[in-house]
């Protein structure tokens, strides 16, 4: 059995994640410690990204999905957020690590704290099965008003919940896109529309 001392030892990840190596660490009690979780491996493996992506990564976690964009979107900007201050510590911790210094993790519920100002081209969340249909609402509005013409959300969800994505994607999108379903999985997409 590990002691108390050992369990209080960041944890290691090294991965390849969209072609790119990248070293995490994280913490217990933070989103899937020991290993990128199987929803977040089929999000990266079937995203779209250009290089000068200007990205948000919603429940951020340690950061493995805003960084594997902001690897792959050199000239591009990406903001993580979380509501857990300890993700948010991580992914600034892991951006550094993996010099990534185009991305940056902060504190927000959903996009509360996100600069109104900013304009994003690809949002992308792994979104929690417990969120909430309220939460969710909120999330998808506030995602649609902050999206560029033309930009993009694309989420991971249990395959539980893809119906209610399709349904909430149409109502506030105009439409859905199921990208990929895995066993367990559905990376549902939405764009904005050009008016």
């Amino acid at each position: 059995m590990a002691s108390i001392a050992d369990l209080k030892q960041d944890l290691t990840i090294q991965t390849a994640l969209m072609g790119h190596t990248l070293t995490f660490n994280t913490t217990w009690g933070i989103f899937s410690p020991r290993e990128i979780d199987s929803g977040t491996d089929l999000l990266l493996r079937h995203l779209d990204v250009k290089p000068d992506e200007v990205a948000l990564d919603i429940g951020c976690g340690y950061g493995p999905i805003g960084l594997a964009i902001a690897a792959s979107a050199p000239q591009g900007r990406v903001h993580m957020v979380d509501k857990d201050f300890v993700a948010v510590d991580y992914a600034n911790k892991n951006a550094q690590r993996n010099k990534l210094n185009h991305a940056q993790a902060y504190l927000s519920n959903g996009l509360s704290a996100v600069p109104k100002d900013i304009l994003f081209t690809t949002v992308v969340s792994n979104i929690p099965a417990k969120v909430g249909k309220e939460m969710l609402s909120i999330l998808l509005h506030d995602i649609h008003a902050q999206l560029a013409p033309g930009g993009q959300l694309v989420v991971v969800t249990i395959n539980g919940l893809r119906d209610y994505m399709k349904r909430n994607f149409n109502e506030v999108f105009g439409n859905y896109e199921k990208v990929k379903q895995g066993k367990d999985y559905t990376i549902s997409r939405c764009v904005k529309q050009v008016s």
